[in-house]
């Protein structure tokens, strides 16, 4: 259920790497937690030079013009070596499907309690319902 934004850099990268990666995301998820592949909400959304900015050497990367900002929700319950375990597999995936640096791959990992995420219909599938019961 983890849901990825991405934000590139406009014009760094093909319409197929976009593709890649789009696919890849999901992918570090099954890697790292186990999570089915078919657990897949992601957007890349592409940025112009006025509109993105990372810190080129902020806590001593070396990050380049490619450099780009991944943010996840994800369920707030998850201990940090399954962080650990998802930010690595999320660089790892990025940097084969976009051939960059994991200088340039920024994570933010956003914990969200489950009952907030609605996978359609308005309905609040993993919240409780008032005897206790997922909806």
């Amino acid at each position: 259920m983890p849901v990825f934004e991405v934000h590139v850099p406009a014009g760094r990268f093909s319409a197929e790497q976009k593709r890649t990666l789009g696919q890849a995301l999901p992918g570090a998820l099954y890697e790292a937690l186990g999570i089915p592949a078919e657990d897949q909400f992601v957007s890349i959304t592409s940025h112009g030079p006025d509109e993105l900015f990372l810190d080129p050497g902020y806590m001593d990367m070396q990050r380049t013009a490619d450099a780009v900002i991944i943010t996840v929700l994800f369920t707030a319950e998850r201990p940090l070596a399954d962080k650990r375990a998802l930010t690595a597999a999320i660089c790892t995936k990025t940097t084969a499907a976009l051939g960059i640096s994991g200088d340039d791959v920024f994570i933010a990992l956003v914990p969200v309690p489950k009952e907030n995420f609605s996978f359609g219909r308005g309905h609040l599938q993993l919240a409780p319902d008032p005897d206790g019961a997922p909806t």
